[in-house]
């Protein structure tokens, strides 16, 4: 089990060079847009426009913060995406434009290569206690609102924006928010190599 601090985090360029991107997580370490495998991510939109495309990558999309944004993916209907929206899945190829809804947001970017690795998010707001397995080969937990206590022998907590790194076989966590939680869970899977 690993603690990320928010404060930690990489600030670099968008691919586009549109804006920035706070990049969380990336495997293999140090890897840079063209070669890695796996990254987590967070950008402050600010402004309507095309998203960078991402060749044989995979992608979802969560918004923390802001009223929203409208995703214009080829070939898709329009998706409205908002803090409370279940995190939309969409190739990271395709041509895709972006309209904030009222002002700029921030999100939250999981990015996989196709073939190589798969991931899935999912959105969780809790009161009570929380407990979660790692069945994944990698977990990611982030704590959107902070101030969740970890209840394991040495009792870290999560401050706003902290992620938790969970290899998988892990021991049970269980996550005590104070007040209400919100929490992103972002599991990696590895893909069998075709030979």
């Amino acid at each position: 089990m690993r603690i990320l601090r928010a404060a930690g985090y990489r600030v670099m360029p968008w691919k586009n060079g549109g804006g920035t991107t706070t990049e969380i997580a990336v495997s293999p370490d140090g890897a840079g847009l063209d070669d890695f495998d796996w990254r987590v991510s967070m950008a402050r939109v600010e402004t309507s426009g095309p998203f960078s495309s991402f060749a044989g990558i995979d992608r979802t999309l969560s918004v923390l913060e802001g009223e929203g944004i409208v995703l214009d993916i080829a070939g898709r209907p329009p998706a409205r995406l908002t803090a409370a929206s279940v995190p939309l899945a969409f190739p990271g190829d395709v041509p895709t434009g972006a309209a904030l809804i009222g002002g700029p947001i921030t999100d939250l970017n999981v990015m996989t290569r196709r073939g190589r690795m798969a991931h899935k998010v999912e959105r969780r707001v809790f009161s009570g206690e929380f407990r979660l397995t790692p069945q994944a080969e990698i977990t990611l937990v982030l704590a959107v609102d902070g101030d969740v206590t970890l209840s394991t022998d040495d009792a870290p907590s999560l401050g706003p924006l902290d992620t938790l790194i969970l290899d998988r076989g892990g021991q049970e966590l269980r996550l005590q928010p104070k007040g209400q939680g919100l929490l992103f869970v972002i599991e990696l899977h590895r893909l069998a190599a075709n030979h």
